[in-house]
């Protein structure tokens, strides 16, 4: 899934394109409006975070001529102004949500996810991914998330990605470079501590003892494997 990231401040862009990597997301960086409406065009993202004060078109003109264009891409407003007319401006013009300067990562990716489950629920029916089982897990990746009984579990973008290989490769031992290709892509850098972090923290949402893992095992030198 790919975001368009419409943000002046270098620090502040580069910031949410990490944080959104690390969800499981393609992010494409903008550093004004009009660079922001090119790369919409060209890039066709599924949905758009924008700061408001921009130079030269602010994240409010964007809106404006997205909308105008009749795209319907959802659109988060990030920026530093709080007060309650600029929220319903942003809201008026057709954004989706609105996050204050300074924020914490925790909200970005909460906001984030609530963005992705309504992008997923307007997909249509012939392309939405199913639900399916791992392990006691019915996973959900419209909803991004998993249910034990009566416990539901939030999971990732990145972390639905993987749950999905390993339930299709069921029995079948995952090198490093078979899971960094099917859920990172060829074109990220394999890099051995960047995917064991990720097992890690599934784990620890998924796994009833994580120091003795039944849903994702590691084979020793070589990657992981689900037993079922």
């Amino acid at each position: 899934m790919k975001v368009l990231i419409a943000e002046d401040d270098a620090r502040i862009r580069r910031g949410l394109a990490d944080i959104l990597r690390s969800e499981g997301y393609v992010p494409v960086e903008a550093a004004d409006g009009a660079q922001a409406l090119e790369l919409f065009a060209r890039e066709r993202p599924d949905f758009v975070c924008l700061d408001i004060m921009m130079p030269g078109q602010s994240g409010y003109d964007v809106c404006r001529e997205l909308r105008r264009q009749g795209s319907a891409v959802p659109i988060v407003f990030i920026s530093a102004k709080s007060e309650e007319i600029d929220k319903v401006l942003a809201l008026e013009l057709g954004g989706d949500d609105f996050i204050v300067k300074p924020f914490g990562v925790k909200e970005v990716v909460a906001r984030i996810r609530a963005v992705t489950r309504r992008c997923l629920a307007l997909e249509r029916p012939a392309e939405r991914r199913r639900a399916f089982v791992i392990g006691d897990l019915e996973v959900l990746p419209s909803e991004l998330r998993a249910r034990r009984g009566q416990e539901w579990i939030e999971l990732s973008l990145r972390e639905v990605k993987l749950l999905e290989l390993f339930a299709q490769h069921r029995g079948e031992v995952l090198d490093r470079n078979q899971i960094f290709d099917a859920c990172w892509g060829e074109k990220f850098f394999a890099q051995s501590r960047t995917l064991d972090q990720h097992i890690a923290k599934l784990r620890k949402k998924i796994e009833h003892d994580q120091k003795n893992p039944l849903i994702i095992r590691t084979v020793h030198g070589v990657g992981y494997r689900y037993d079922g």
